[in-house]
This record gives structure tokens, sequence and C-alpha cells, in this order.
């Protein structure tokens, strides 16, 4: 019954729209022109936006759209385990403080990317927009 229920063709479209979430979970101030953070989201949300297109309006059986998107979410990870350190703590007042915001902002990011890694590979919801 639940694996039914996470293959249905609504839920896999609402989780494949939804998946933006992880990749542009940033801090405001991250997307700033001034900083060079802001394009790696913007590209991988591009690239997922190409993949949803390619899925859900021109209903492809192809898998490449599943590999991009498992890219994506894959390199979300891996972009973020390298900004982590750096951005770990922030000077306020000439004192080196914890930057809690964004680490939790990470690892929630990291979660959810790894949740949709996960939910992609499964049989069920790759078949449930063919069968549709």
């Amino acid at each position: 019954m639940q694996r039914r229920a996470i293959a249905h063709p609504t839920v896999i479209i609402l989780v494949l729209v939804l998946q933006f979430i992880p990749l542009v979970l940033f801090p405001p101030e991250s997307f700033s022109p001034t900083t060079q953070e802001w394009w790696l989201p913007v590209l991988l949300a591009v690239l997922v936006l190409w993949a949803d297109f390619q899925l859900i309006v021109r209903r492809s059986d192809q898998m490449w759209p599943w590999y991009l998107m498992s890219f994506s979410q894959g390199f979300n990870i891996i972009s973020r385990i390298m900004m982590l350190w750096p951005h770990a703590t922030v000077t306020v007042n000439k004192v080196d403080t914890l930057n809690a915001p964004y680490i939790a902002l990470t690892f929630l990011s990291m979660a959810l990317s790894a949740f949709l890694l996960w939910y992609q590979e499964l049989p069920d919801v790759r078949l449930g927009l063919v069968r549709e």
C-alpha cells in the first residue's frame, strides 16, 4: 500500500517540482551578486527544471532526465560539504562565532537531497510517470 502511494503520478510530480527546495536553500546573503555562491544553485535548479520539463510535460521515457536530477542533487551534497567549513563561522564584532543558521540549512539541504536521490532511484517511481 505505501509503495503504491509514493509511486502515484501526482505524488511523483509534486516531489519533482519540490526538489528545487534543497538546491536553493541558502541564507539570503548567499544570493548577493557580490558573492560567487549564487551561480551554482541557480545552475543546478536550471538543470532540474530542464529534467522536470522532459518528464512532466514531454512525458519522456528516457533515463537521462532522471540522471540529470540525480547529478544535480548529488552535486548539491558535494558542494554543501565543500562550502561548510568556510561558512561554519562568521565574524561579529571581531569575534568568530558559530554560523548556526548556515550549518542548519546545509544539513537540511543535504538530507533533502539524499532523500530525493533515494526516492528517484525507486523503480516504481520511475515507472509511475510512464504508466500514467
